[in-house]
């Protein structure tokens, strides 16, 4: 993904001269041609990301469209200040970078996730978002992008995504979803690379016999209202898929539409990490094992929310009454006779409805 879309920048580059490439002193073989061909338009600006977006600020505003570069959390979260009053307060035409979405560096620990960029970065006004799925979106977004004056938050993955797509997506459209499959019980709506996971889950599902689509969002801001207002109409459940934080990311995003809607609308459940960090250490496959956010868990929560004739939630329902009622016994115990049995009453009740 990353290298199609630095790919496609520099054949645009070729034909437009105000494309300019401002780097954080990384990206070494992957902006190495960029740099070569067109030496005038690319600075390495060092490990200073603050004073980077600055220039590329400053750049935009003297008619230049600027597209910064490094990884997650580099070109984000450490210079969100200068994001926030140089670029987005002002509009201007500066691209922003990121490569390693959610824990594509997941061996590098919690200091190269981004895994709350998504949320962060839709909340800048004048700030529009993509997240491609594999690398066919990405070259899409790099010509949309190249057209659109004003602030852009790109999040690629680092390398070797599997595609979602067959052919190349042409004129594609900002703030527009993509179908990959239609489905009347059940639809996924997924953004970022993960959405491979997600399409995995909805053929097994399909192969069951249940009735499941499939949407990629390269745009998570703006966002498709009217796929997302559609169907929520007409299915029975919905399921957002990001490898971010659940809080205020894509999932939010949908929820917010959603909630608007007048009358009946279907269930949403959303799936991504819920308000943690990944402070386990590992490749990003294990990683995704290890918070839940693989197929197999899309599958399952799909195929017990459509098949579950109401037994298993009555199962559930009755399971939480009598472990409601320990708890409140076991805490009127606790008041009486020992404060640290009440503190660690609170602790337990709190992990075992969580």
């Amino acid at each position: 993904m990353r290298n199609a879309f630095i790919n496609e920048l520099h054949r645009l580059a070729a034909a437009d001269e105000r494309i300019f490439l401002l780097a954080g002193d990384l990206g070494f073989g992957v902006l190495d041609k960029f740099r070569q061909d067109y030496p005038d338009r690319f600075i390495n600006a060092g490990v200073a990301e603050q004073n980077m977006t600055a220039v590329a600020a400053g750049l935009a505003l003297e008619g230049r469209t600027v597209f910064t570069y490094s990884i997650g959390n580099f070109t984000t979260l450490r210079c969100l200040e200068q994001i926030r009053n140089c670029v987005a307060y002002h509009g201007a035409n500066v691209k922003v970078i990121s490569v390693g979405a959610g824990l594509s560096y997941g061996a590098l620990g919690v200091t190269h996730h981004a895994t709350e960029d998504l949320s962060i970065m839709r909340a800048l006004p004048n700030m529009m978002v993509f997240s491609p799925a594999d690398a066919l979106e990405a070259v899409a977004i790099a010509k949309a992008v190249c057209e659109v004056e004003g602030a852009c938050y790109i999040r690629l993955g680092k390398g070797r995504e599997s595609l979602i797509h067959q052919r190349p997506i042409e004129g594609y459209e900002i703030g527009r979803a993509i179908k990959i499959f239609a489905g009347d019980d059940a639809r996924i709506f997924s953004t970022g690379a993960i959405a491979f996971e997600a399409l995995k889950a909805a053929e097994s599902l399909r192969a069951r016999g249940l009735s499941v689509g499939l949407y990629t969002f390269p745009t998570i801001k703006p966002i498709d209202r009217g796929v997302i207002e559609e169907c929520a109409r007409r299915c029975r459940l919905l399921v957002t898929v990001e490898e971010n934080n659940i809080v205020s990311g894509f999932g939010s995003a949908v929820a917010e539409i959603i909630s608007e809607l007048d009358g009946r609308v279907a269930m949403l459940r959303r799936i991504g990490l819920r308000d943690e960090f990944a402070s386990i250490v590992g490749s990003q496959e294990f990683l995704r094992r290890q918070y839940r956010l693989t197929r197999e868990e899309i599958f399952a929560l799909i195929e017990i929310a459509l098949t579950d004739g109401g037994g298993g939630r009555a199962a559930n329902h009755l399971v939480k009454y009598f472990l409601w009622d320990y708890l409140l016994s076991a805490f009127a115990a606790a008041i009486i006779f020992d404060r640290r049995a009440r503190e660690q009453i609170f602790y337990f009740s709190a992990e075992v409805m969580q």
